[in-house]
């Protein structure tokens, strides 16, 4: 096939197939490639990127420290990546053990968003269960869910390690989820520091405390590495690795991938490709959300991953010039052949407001070769429902790209997730935004310490006299739906209660 749409690595089975994305040659040769291959150029070069915040973004250099702008730099990601490697090497042959001198069993990883996405992708999708640990999350302040994964853990809390990661050391999720487990290994009368390793900002309030409580080791996440970006940190490397992933291979395929994406032509650039094809499809405005739909049961959490990579890099109110721009992608998917039975039925005959990037593996992994009707296998099928769902939005001009990869392993995962990456910071500089910043995140923040204060000021004032939701809120920077929720929320936990009038007074 010749087509500049259909773009294949020179030495492996890696493909990007945009012909059915209902774009031209033409049109992708019109966008401002000098300028965006340049932003690109500068921003791996050290340049400040990030202009909002005043940072570079070097997410690039921790698969190629030489790269780094600076000796310091490079030292630093080289000691961090060794680091990594050698606790875990240390943890899984038994020489580093929790306090009773037995190996420890499981790994618990606190973290948020982008502290947590990256190593589940990793986690699920190449844990190695003969070498490696289980690895449990707790990336929310849910009570329930926390209390849920601890008794999942059950008795074997003595023989888990816990990873904390948060740059800042301060975000309320991951302080919510530590407090509880600090609270369940004391009451199990189980040492703390000796289990506890800490990936934060330097001097942060959690490295404080790691280096204060004598916790088991510290890596650094630094300012120039963003959450969403920081998979390829000690953040992934860590708790990857005691999965029994192969995070070298994993670093040596980003690595990989990112020099093939360093090609300053789109014809030879899948970033580029990916991009324009982004761009085209929405008008240059994300007019059409992707649906990102892996082929693949290793890959089921790809679409989580991408959604935050991509959306909370690219959903920016104004653009590098201070213009009101509202920019944004909007990503959601699954995985095939599940969808199928699911959502593809409104992308074929509904609304026309998406493409869909496929991803297809060629192998089939740890699958059965058993041909399950005489000619075919199980793997034979998948392809077969990609391929014909993909033929069928076609025939009523529903656009839809492929990205085909060998297999799942941590070497091919590397270059998917630095494909993407790339494709972001090149999407990004076509529609002229800082893809490193989250000023909508750090709002919702804001907002939810201001409604927390508010909150203790309103269960202040319940007492043993019933009153209304009016008198209750009266005065508080409170709308009354806000107070209802509030105090609907105290009753159900039983630190108030509500009269048959319908008023609230303190505990039951």
């Amino acid at each position: 096939m010749r087509t500049d749409l259909f773009l294949r690595h020179p030495r492996e089975a890696w493909a990007l197939d945009a012909t059915r994305m209902g774009i031209t040659s033409a049109g992708v040769d019109a966008l401002p490639w000098k300028r965006v291959f340049a932003h690109l150029e500068a921003l791996e070069g050290g340049a400040i990127a990030n202009p909002d915040e005043g940072r570079q973004v070097g997410h690039y250099w921790l698969r190629a420290p030489e790269r780094a702008p600076t000796m310091g730099q490079a030292r630093a990601i080289g000691e961090t990546a060794e680091g990594a490697r050698s606790l875990t090497e240390q943890v899984l042959d038994g020489i580093v053990t929790a306090e009773d001198g037995l190996r420890f069993r499981r790994v618990l990883h606190v973290g948020i968003g982008g502290s947590a996405l990256g190593p589940q992708l990793l986690v699920d999708a190449c844990r190695d269960p003969q070498r490696g640990l289980p690895v449990h999350f707790l990336d929310n302040t849910d009570p329930d869910g926390i209390a849920r994964t601890l008794a999942e853990i059950g008795d074997d809390l003595r023989h888990t390690l816990v990873i904390v990661v948060s740059k800042s050391g301060s975000t309320p999720e991951t302080r919510n989820a530590l407090a509880l487990v600090i609270e369940a290994l004391e009451a199990r009368g189980l040492e703390v520091g000796s289990r506890m390793v800490a990936i934060t900002g330097d001097d942060s309030l959690l490295h404080r405390r790691a280096l204060s409580e004598g916790w088991l080791a510290t890596f650094p996440l630094w300012d120039w590495v963003g959450g969403r970006t920081s998979v390829t940190a000690a953040v992934g490397l860590l708790p990857a690795g005691l999965a029994g992933v192969d995070t070298a291979a994993l670093l040596l395929g980003a690595r990989d991938m990112d020099e093939w994406t360093r090609v300053a032509d789109w014809r030879g650039n899948p970033a580029a490709l990916l991009a324009a094809c982004w761009y085209l499809a929405g008008d240059g405005v994300g007019d059409r959300a992707m649906v990102a739909l892996p082929y693949s049961d290793r890959l089921v959490l790809l679409s989580r991953y991408l959604q935050q990579l991509v959306m909370e890099s690219i959903g920016k109110r104004h653009d590098l010039e201070g213009r009101q721009v509202l920019q944004g992608l909007v990503v959601y998917g699954n995985k095939g052949s599940t969808d199928q039975h699911a959502y593809v039925q409104q992308l074929r005959d509904g609304r026309s407001d998406f493409f869909v990037q496929f991803v297809q593996v060629l192998s089939d992994g740890l699958g059965s070769a058993l041909r399950v009707d005489g000619e075919h296998n199980t793997g034979d099928f998948l392809q077969g429902f990609l391929l014909g769902t993909r033929r069928a939005l076609a025939s009523d001009d529903r656009p839809s790209m492929v990205l085909t990869i060998p297999t799942v392993d941590a070497r091919q995962l590397g270059g998917l997730i630095a494909l993407f990456e790339r494709a972001v910071t090149l999407y990004a500089a076509l529609i002229g935004v800082n893809a490193y910043h989250q000023p909508g995140v750090e709002a919702g923040k804001r907002a939810a310490r201001v409604v927390l204060d508010v909150s203790s000021r309103l269960r202040a004032r319940l007492d043993g006299t019933p009153r209304s939701l009016e008198a209750l809120s009266e005065g508080l920077d409170l709308t009354l739906d806000e107070a209802w929720y509030l105090l609907e929320r105290l009753v159900a936990t039983g630190r108030a209660s509500r009269t048959e009038d319908g008023d609230y007074k303190g505990g039951r």
